[in-house]
This record gives C-alpha cells, structure tokens and sequence, in this order.
C-alpha cells in the first residue's frame, strides 16, 4: 500500500517537473534550460531522498515492533519457565514428604518389631527355664525313687 502511494507521488512529482521543461525548452535560452534540468535533478532528488526516509521509518518501525513481539515472547518463555521451576520445585518437595513420612512409618515398624521380637525371646527365655527347672524336678524325683528302691533292695537282702 505504502509502495504503491509512494510510486503514484514519484510518478506525479515527475509529471509536474517534466511538464514546464519542455515547455521552457521551447522558448527559453539553454542556460535557462539547464537551470531548469538541475532545478528537476534536485526535486527528483529530493524526492527520492523523501521515499527512502519514509521507507526508512516503515524499517524501524517494523524493526521496533518485531523487538517489541520478540520482548514479549521471551518474557513469555521466562515466565512459563518459571512456573515449570516452580511445578518441579513442589513435586520434589512433596517427594521428600512422602519419602519422610515412608522413613518414619518404616522406623517405627521396625521398633515394634524389635519389640515384638524381644518379648517372643523373653517369653522362650521364661519357658526354657521353666522347663528346665521341671525337668531338674522330674529327675530328682526319679533319683530319689531310684536311691529309695535300692534302699529297700538293699534292706530285703539282708
């Protein structure tokens, strides 16, 4: 659009320059005439001086708004970025939650179960004994029914 406007002002600039040079080629001097051919190189050249700086200000101001998109995207990238940091950041922390809460739930396990085994031990301990000392009866009274049979196999002898 810009191109096609800045093509109609260079061909109506030309137009209009080109018109009173032929005319004054006719009736004037050549000095005159080149006065006029330098006059129209100057307008000429000051209009393409006029296109390229507007053509210019198109650039950097399509330069500036293609800085300004990228601005915002990396903005974007930084900010999606961080709430990823942040996402990662809480499902660790709830990892080492649960891996602590798994730690403690295994600890006290293990304390009830070296209780339990303590008390299975005690309890064989109180049975073995017991067993033992009935043991130790049951063999005193077989020698003491021993010695007394003997006794009285001794005493019918006699």
């Amino acid at each position: 659009m810009k191109s096609l406007l800045f093509s109609a002002l260079a061909l109506a600039a030309t137009t209009l320059t080109f018109t009173p040079v032929a005319n004054a080629a006719e009736t004037l001097p050549s000095s005159s005439i080149q006065q006029r051919r330098l006059e129209f190189l100057d307008t000429q050249t000051k209009a393409v001086e006029d296109v390229q700086a507007t053509r210019l200000e198109f650039l950097d101001s399509q330069t500036k708004a293609i800085e300004d998109i990228q601005k915002v995207r990396l903005e974007h990238l930084n900010t999606q970025s961080k709430a990823v940091e942040d996402v990662q950041a809480a499902r660790l922390e709830f990892l080492d939650n649960q891996t602590k809460a798994i730690e403690d739930i295994q600890k006290v396990r293990l304390e009830q179960l070296n209780t339990q085994s303590k008390a299975v031990e005690d309890i064989q301990q109180t049975r073995l004994a017991f067993l033992e000392s009935q043991t130790k009866a049951v063999e005193n009274i077989h020698e003491t029914r021993l010695e007394e049979r003997a006794r009285r196999g001794k005493s019918n002898l006699r």
